[in-house]
């Protein structure tokens, strides 16, 4: 008998719907359910054939135990060792080296020193920091927000340099982005299931949470075929098997805004009954296949284009 475990964290609807669709199936050989730790031992992990992960971004304890299941066979999802590595920065970097149109972005250093260093640590770093060249390069209006995280925590709209030293004075130890705003006629949210599966969903942000999915953009045919190669092509370099890009479309250009989601937002009462009906069935069924594909004692984890083409010494492009 081959498991698929959910590990989740407050959320209900989404965990729950999943491990009833799967088991519904009544797959020879296949069973879902809760995952269930009650010890974890180094290289002896290998109880489910697949996990998918959905809190261990916030539980460092789960982010631990699923890389030693991984090392045991199990094929988690998403990848917790690239998962571990990835960050908002370095996606904007590669989407800038594949070809995805990005708003202009630059990092910034913490306005604060982190624990255990002093203004020794920081010799290498200019000061000040060349904020004519960054400003002139980015522009007002602008967003900062952190570099790695996500759930709009600490994100500001700055309008000029004097509201940008304000706010960057507030962020403390935290690395934050200076980027470009895309001032967007379209926006749409897209789950990518498998590097395969999109589904392109009309978003505005500018919306009440409750209310983001209320959106009447229609997208033509041939832009929909241009937003659904965009999200396969980052997520297939990526590597992720579950995750979501939020596109905003100035002048018919889909640019990738916010593109490092590994664990979307998938509650019925957010998503909406169509998106929710699909994304469950979507996963229910790449679970299944994940699990059937499942070699005991093997690497099963998705790589993405990226880390394989490191490895071949290949050009990304």
């Amino acid at each position: 008998m081959k498991k698929i475990g959910i590990l989740f964290g407050k959320e209900r609807s989404f965990p729950m719907a999943l491990i009833e669709r799967i088991n519904s199936k009544n797959i020879e050989g296949i069973t879902a359910e809760a995952v269930r730790i009650d010890k974890v031992v180094q290289g002896d992990a290998g109880e489910y054939a697949v996990i998918f992960d959905r809190i261990s971004q916030d539980v460092p304890f789960y982010r631990a135990f699923l890389k030693d299941a991984a090392i045991c066979g199990t094929a988690v999802i998403n990848n917790p060792f690239w998962w571990s590595a990835d960050e908002k920065f370095f996606n904007n970097c590669l989407a800038v080296k594949i070809g995805v149109p990005v708003p202009k972005t630059v990092i910034l250093p913490s306005k604060d020193h982190p624990d255990d260093t002093s203004d020794l640590s920081f010799s290498n770093l200019a000061y000040p920091m060349d904020w004519e060249g960054i400003f002139n390069y980015v522009g007002f209006p602008a967003y900062m927000k952190p570099f790695a995280g996500g759930g709009w925590k600490n994100v500001y709209r700055l309008d000029s340099l004097e509201d940008f030293f304000q706010k960057h004075a507030e962020t403390g130890q935290l690395v934050m982005l200076l980027q470009e705003e895309i001032k967007f006629d379209e926006y749409y949210r897209c789950y990518c299931i498998g590097g395969k599966y999109v589904r392109i969903m009309p978003y505005e942000p500018r919306n009440p949470h409750h209310l983001r999915y209320v959106a009447d953009f229609k997208p033509s045919p041939e832009r929909y075929k241009l937003m659904e190669d965009i999200v396969l092509r980052i997520n297939q370099y990526l590597g992720y098997d579950f995750n979501t890009v939020e596109l905003a479309l100035r002048d018919g250009v889909p640019y990738a805004i916010d593109f490092c989601n590994p664990a979307p937002d998938a509650d019925k009462a957010s998503v909406g009954e169509e998106n929710f009906a699909w994304v469950v069935e979507t996963v229910a069924n790449y679970a299944i296949e994940k699990a059937m594909a499942q070699q005991p004692g093997m690497d099963n984890l998705t790589w993405g284009e990226y880390i394989k083409r490191s490895a071949n010494k290949q050009a990304l492009i």
